[in-house]
């Protein structure tokens, strides 16, 4: 084994989830998506939005971050 500086990279296989949303989520997702637009200047699509504001959301919660960062 090479004794270098990076780290073997870890997994960026994407998983697929699926899932169901109300009509009143799947609205927000959709006004979220079109402020984004004005905003940016580009559209794109809640499949790519999504996991970037699940992103989003787990990286600003603290009780979550302490939590996961407990042995």
């Amino acid at each position: 084994m090479a004794d270098i500086k990076l780290p073997q990279l870890p997994d960026r296989t994407p998983v697929k989830l699926t899932i169901s949303v109300m009509p009143d989520l799947h609205q927000a997702l959709t006004d979220y998506a079109a402020l984004y637009a004005r905003a940016y200047g580009r559209d794109e699509p809640l499949a790519d939005l999504i996991p970037a504001m699940l992103t989003a959301f787990l990286d600003s919660d603290r009780g979550f971050s302490r939590s996961r960062a407990k042995p």
